[in-house]
C-alpha cells in the first residue's frame, strides 16, 4: 500500500500536488514544477523525501506524503516535517492515509526522532479530527509565520 517515491513517480507527485492544491482552495500559490520537485527530491543533495500510497487492487497511486527533516533544539534530535499528506477523494477512507502517517511514524521510531509533525488548516474539520483519532494534538499555543515574495527579499537584501 505505501512505497518509497522513485523519480518516475514526479507526474503523479505533481498531480497531486496540484489536486491538494484545488481541495486547499489555493491553485494560484502552487507554482512548482516537476523539475523543482525532482531536484527537491532527487537531486545532488536531496531536502526531501516521499512516500507513495497506491491502491492495492490496481497499483495505481492514490495519495502521497511529502516530509523533510526538523530539528528540535529542546530534545537534541531530528524529526519529520510533514509538509503535504494527500488522498485522492476516490480513494478516502481505505485507510491511506493512515498508512502514509503510519510509516513516518515507522521511520521515526526507527531513527529514534522524537517529533512527527505537520500544519493543517483550520477549517479542514474532516482532517482535523483524523488526526485527533491517531492521537496527534493541536499545538495551539504556536502561530505560524511566513515571509514570501516581497517582505522576503526586503528582509533579505
Amino acid at each position: 500500500m505505501i512505497r518509497t517515491a522513485t523519480p518516475a513517480d514526479i507526474p503523479v507527485i505533481h498531480a497531486l500536488v496540484r489536486e491538494l492544491a484545488e481541495y486547499e482552495k489555493a491553485p494560484d500559490e502552487a507554482n512548482a514544477t516537476e523539475e523543482q520537485l525532482h531536484e527537491a527530491l532527487f537531486g545532488d543533495r536531496p531536502a526531501a523525501y516521499a512516500h507513495i500510497a497506491v491502491d492495492d487492487t490496481t497499483g495505481e497511486p492514490v495519495g502521497f506524503a511529502l516530509w523533510f527533516l526538523n530539528f528540535s533544539t529542546w530534545r537534541g534530535v531530528h524529526g519529520i516535517y510533514l509538509e503535504d499528506l494527500y488522498v485522492r477523494p476516490t480513494a478516502r477512507g481505505a485507510g491511506h492515509g493512515k498508512a502514509l502517517l503510519t510509516e513516518l511514524a515507522r521511520i521515526c521510531v526507527e531513527r529514534g526522532y522524537q517529533r512527527l509533525e505537520w500544519s493543517v488548516l483550520n477549517w479542514n474539520t474532516p482532517s482535523i479530527a483524523f488526526y485527533k483519532s491517531l492521537g496527534a494534538r493541536p499545538q495551539n499555543e504556536w502561530t505560524v509565520y511566513r515571509l514570501t515574495d516581497e517582505a522576503l527579499v526586503t528582509l533579505g537584501s
